[in-house]
């Protein structure tokens, strides 16, 4: 009966209340920083992706340059660098 009258009592509940309070904070500080590290890794996994793809890409045009026989091979050098060189991230900056 003690223990039930324990709840009864305004200050007990006050207390339970604040430490509810406290791990609910607590809880969804920890799961927010969780959440922006690993958006941040995705982020840099997806940039290093599209680097490698816009690579993977510039390749196979080149290839296909130089089979159709379009332009030397300066100017094949030049597109490449120009269109696959850059990052998706220095393009949005600019805008």
């Amino acid at each position: 009966m003690s223990f039930l009258s324990m709840f009864r009592n305004p200050t007990t509940l006050g207390l339970l209340n604040i430490t509810t309070l406290l791990g609910i904070g607590g809880s969804t500080y920890l799961l927010r920083s969780h959440m922006i590290e690993l958006s941040e890794d995705h982020e840099a996994k997806m940039d290093e992706l599209e680097g490698t793809l816009r690579g993977h890409i510039g390749l196979i045009e080149e290839s296909l340059d130089r089979l159709e026989g379009k332009g030397t091979e300066a100017d094949r050098g030049k597109k490449m660098n120009e269109y696959y060189g850059k990052r998706g991230r220095d393009e949005k900056a600019k805008k």
